[in-house]
C-alpha cells in the first residue's frame, strides 16, 4: 500500500523561510531511517505559493492564476510517498516525524495513494498493459537523464 505523508503550509514555509540545520538534520535522520526500513519512495519540499499557480477549467478551457494564495491551511509544503503494509504501519511512521518541524505544530495528512486494482472493471487489461508501458517510460526517460 502506498501513502502520502503531505505536510501542510505554514507562514514560515509561505514566507520561504528555510529550515534550521537541526531540522533539515532531524528530517534526514527521519528519511533515512525510512529508506533503511525500505518503505521510503520519495520525498520532497515545494516552493511557497508566491512561485506557484493554480490552474482551473470552466467548459474545458484553463485560466491561470497565480500565487501567493490566501487559505494557507489549504497548502502544501511537501509531501513525502511511503509503501508500507498497512495503513497503520503509515500512520506509525507519520507519528515519527520530526518534533522540530514547525515548532513542534506541524500539520500532516496522510492519504492512500489508489493502486490498479482499486479501479475494477473499468481498468481493462489493455489500459493497465498502457499504464505499465507509461511507467516504465517515464522511469527510462528519468534514469537516461541523470545518467
Amino acid at each position: 500500500m502506498r501513502f502520502m505523508i503531505i505536510r501542510k503550509a505554514d507562514k514560515n514555509t509561505e514566507a520561504g523561510t528555510m529550515p534550521s540545520t537541526e531540522l533539515i538534520t532531524a528530517m534526514m535522520k527521519y528519511n533515512e531511517e525510512m529508506i533503511q526500513a525500505g518503505v521510503m519512495l520519495a520525498g520532497e519540499g515545494l516552493q511557497p505559493s508566491a512561485k506557484g499557480a493554480r490552474i482551473k477549467f470552466s467548459a474545458g478551457r484553463p485560466t491561470v492564476f497565480d500565487g501567493p494564495f490566501a487559505e494557507t491551511k489549504e497548502l502544501i509544503a511537501g509531501f513525502t510517498m511511503i509503501q508500507v503494509q498497512s495503513r497503520q504501519e503509515a500512520i506509525d511512521w507519520v507519528k515519527r516525524w520530526p518534533a522540530l518541524d514547525g515548532d513542534g505544530a506541524v500539520e500532516l495528512e496522510l492519504r492512500q495513494v489508489f493502486e490498479a486494482e482499486d479501479f475494477g472493471d473499468e481498468f481493462t487489461p489493455e489500459l493497465r498493459e498502457t499504464e505499465e508501458r507509461l511507467r516504465q517510460q517515464s522511469a527510462d526517460l528519468h534514469n537516461n537523464a541523470n545518467s
